[in-house]
């Protein structure tokens, strides 16, 4: 995700991690203005200890909640689930998704984007001078956004459009991404109950 809000606002605003071990351990934000504030969590598949953690973290910051007119708020209101685009694994992401994430916000409220788009192919098939997929990783990258799509169905019965492909290091389709994000940005705050 780091990666990701550096490439997406064009600066540094979060260390990315450079060696083994993941940079994200905690569950962290940015303000970028007054509006809008981005939480970076830690991913999952660091052992199931760290998984367990991470999960109960991502849990307590989704039902985060304030009180306000009369009625109580979630403290986000959308969530952007990251895959990596290289790992054919995606189990542990679906399990995030269907056992975390969906259980404590509204589907409508979640949006997937696959990130690493150079490298879904062990980085073949990528075009340095160009900077962007050559035809036969683009089409890779299509059918694995349509898979990535029907996998997250029959796991989760997420219905979502096909996730936006993307490569932050590169800063490939970086424009869809952002799209994607506009668009999905709901029209009101999560409104959780009404206080007595």
């Amino acid at each position: 995700m780091i990666n990701t809000l550096n490439a997406l606002f064009g600066g540094k605003i979060a260390k990315v991690g450079e060696g083994v071990d993941p940079e994200t351990m905690q569950v962290g934000h940015y303000e970028l203005n007054d509006s809008l504030r981005i939480w970076d969590s830690p991913g999952l598949g660091d052992g199931v200890a760290s998984d367990k953690s991470h999960a109960k973290r991502i849990t307590d910051n989704l039902c985060q909640t304030y009180t306000h007119d009369n009625g109580q708020w979630g403290f986000i209101d959308l969530v952007l689930v990251i895959l990596d685009g290289s790992s054919r694994d995606m189990g542990t992401s679906y399990r995030l998704l269907e056992q975390v994430i969906l259980k404590n916000i509204q589907p409508k409220r979640v949006i997937v984007a696959i990130n690493k788009a150079d490298m879904a192919m062990s980085g073949r098939s990528w075009n340095r001078t160009t900077n962007k997929p050559e035809k036969k990783l683009l089409h890779f990258l299509k059918d694995k956004a349509a898979s990535t799509q029907n996998r997250l169905y029959e796991a989760t019965s997420l219905k979502i459009k096909k996730p936006v492909y993307y490569s932050a290091d590169k800063g490939y389709n970086l424009n869809a991404l952002m799209d994607t994000i506009i668009a999905h940005i709901p029209n009101g705050k999560r409104r959780l109950k009404l206080v007595s």
